[in-house]
């Protein structure tokens, strides 16, 4: 099977003021289509379809009927009638079999994700880098979307906090483009690297910070859902849960002092010893050389500055909760 996805940043822990990463994943790629393919969308996605122009993408969430988060994807309008979806590697057959259980009539969605293989550049030097690479081609705006004339497909979006975009080409075309891009200054990287990034920008990652039991408003993600569109799966939950408040919230964590690298399910305490939850995502940040991490934590509990312990294998480090994101550029 070919590499379906590439992610390229340049040196890893020196990113913040470097080029970008270079890592190994897989992204689906889906296509939807005909004349009602917006206005299906949009009882889909959180987003509003309604406010993309023609090249335009922009973030947004899949949710089941209680409001919890199946995936966080990104939808360009790739053409009037017609849509490019970016969804999680491990979420392809998921999300297909979602959206086609619930397909309208005069919808056409494919599945292109074994067609396409998928680069990632990332850093201040992500431009120079495509242009170099891609010489006359056209780099979209920031959320921007377009095609080259050897058809790929270039999206300005990222997910590190830096800039950066996406090339997507034919899969047979993949080891061509990346050679592509590291003659002209790019260097590869692990996937822990760009996982790293984004956690220090506070950006969730679905399957560790999202789920299908937690919803975008638990997760602090209520900008990416428009609740005056009149009908979209979830919207009922989370009308209620903005109501009302939810009961927990996603906050970003951060130790007060050195310790041991904090990691997905470690315990979060009060400083009674109470035990309030578990962290969804954990690392030390190379940026900053401290642990950070976030968790859903009680409305109670989530207030800025709120003590904490983490629990390491039964070491409690002291940590507070901060405001997003973690990383802040000079």
């Amino acid at each position: 099977m070919p590499v379906q996805y590439t992610s390229i940043l340049a040196e890893h822990h020196a990113v913040r003021s470097q080029a970008g990463i270079f890592d190994i994943s897989h992204m689906g790629q889906f296509i939807v289509s005909g004349p009602g393919c917006a206005a299906w969308l949009n009882r889909l996605l959180t987003n509003n379809i309604d406010k993309l122009a023609l090249g335009q993408g922009q973030y947004t969430l899949m949710l089941n009927e209680r409001g919890g988060v199946i995936d966080d994807l990104i939808a360009y309008r790739s053409g009037e009638t017609e849509f490019f979806l970016v969804v999680n590697a491990s979420m392809i057959e998921e999300d297909f079999f979602w959206l086609a259980s619930h397909q309208d009539p005069d919808v056409i969605l494919r599945n292109e994700s074994e067609l396409w293989a998928g680069m990632a550049v990332q850093g201040p030097r992500a431009s120079a880098i495509f242009a170099a690479a891609c010489p006359g081609e056209p780099l979209p705006p920031r959320n921007g979307y377009a095609t080259t004339a050897a058809a790929a497909i270039v999206c300005r979006t990222g997910y590190t906090g830096e800039d950066g975009f996406e090339f997507f080409c034919p899969a047979a075309e993949a080891i061509a483009a990346w050679d592509g891009f590291i003659a002209a200054g790019a260097s590869p990287c692990g996937l822990g690297a760009r996982d790293t990034l984004r956690l220090e920008m506070g950006y969730p990652l679905n399957g560790n910070d999202l789920s299908p039991e937690r919803s975008p408003i638990e997760a602090g993600l209520g900008f990416f859902v428009d609740l005056t569109k009149p009908d979209f799966i979830g919207r009922d939950v989370l009308l209620s849960q903005k109501s009302a408040g939810p009961a927990v919230k996603l906050c970003a964590i951060q130790y007060t002092d050195k310790g041991a690298p904090p990691r997905a399910h470690y315990p979060v305490l009060a400083t009674d010893g109470t035990l309030l939850g578990e962290l969804a995502s954990g690392v030390l940040s190379p940026s900053l050389m401290t642990g950070i991490a976030m968790a859903y934590l009680p409305t109670a509990f989530s207030q800025l500055g709120t003590p904490l312990q983490i629990d390491v294998r039964g070491r409690q480090f002291p940590a507070i909760v901060v405001k997003k994101p973690f990383y802040k550029a000079k």
